[in-house]
């Protein structure tokens, strides 16, 4: 099991690449906090727990400070320790509107960005204590390229990620904190209540001719989170199916 004995957070665990993550994590052998403001996350933590597996879930609100203390502390007072942390939660760009554009901003960035920001600096804090780390930061391929589509917010998002994602690489390394990015090209459940010409044309352009799954992304998370990673930080691994490589 590529992650015995690790102890891991995962922000937005509750569904999507974050619960695939979650999943894929225990069955590798990592005790997995599932943070996340949907409810949901507490069945996947007893559907991880159910299949021998150990996970809990702890609500959390990305964007406080001090929920992300609160989770960090738990998860060290349950496990003992802190592995790993993926910060995955995250909102589309697509999920506020541009009729009011300073309020969509403020809402994408301070979910996208601030929250990452938290969670890594508390998280390094704390895994800094023991030399060593694993913060592995999910961004986008819109953290590379702009798109006419959803609220501008989300590209500087999660171009914010990908830059601090080597901002924080630099700080942490001295300390043996190893964090990286991950960006995702187009997959469920990103592309959830789109029409089929929209689904169609991403395909089309994807030289892969299929759009991801979850589980795409999961595995190359899993390997960032792992000790194969050991001498990767600071990089970037895009998971799009060539769609940006064109």
């Amino acid at each position: 099991m590529r992650l015995k004995d690790k102890v891991a957070i995962v922000s937005g665990g509750a569904n999507g690449m974050g619960e695939a993550e979650a999943r894929l994590f225990a069955r590798e052998g990592a005790a997995v906090v599932i943070a996340d403001v949907i409810e949901k996350g507490e069945s996947v933590a007893a559907d991880i727990c159910a299949s021998q597996g150990r996970a809990r879930f702890i609500r959390t609100d990305v964007t406080s400070e001090t929920n992300w203390a609160s989770t960090i502390a738990e998860t060290v007072r349950e496990f003992g320790k802190l592995d790993i942390l993926v910060n995955n939660a995250g909102i589309s760009g697509s999920a506020v509107g541009d009729h009011d554009l300073l309020d969509g901003w403020m809402k994408i960035l301070n979910i996208n960005a601030t929250g990452v920001f938290l969670g890594t600096k508390l998280a390094a804090a704390e895994m800094m204590k023991a030399g060593k780390g694993s913060i592995v930061n999910i961004s986008s391929i819109m953290g590379f390229v702009g798109s006419a589509d959803g609220h501008p917010g989300y590209a500087a998002s999660k171009g914010a990620v990908r830059l601090y994602t080597k901002a924080a690489a630099c700080r942490y390394g001295p300390h043996g904190v190893r964090v990286n990015s991950v960006h995702p090209g187009y997959m469920p459940p990103m592309l959830n209540g789109t029409n089929g010409g929209t689904r169609s044309s991403k395909i089309e352009f994807t030289p892969l001719r299929r759009l991801g799954e979850p589980m795409d992304v999961a595995y190359g998370v899993l390997y960032l989170a792992s000790d194969e990673a050991s001498f990767v930080t600071g990089t970037e691994l895009v998971i799009d199916g060539g769609y940006i490589a064109q």
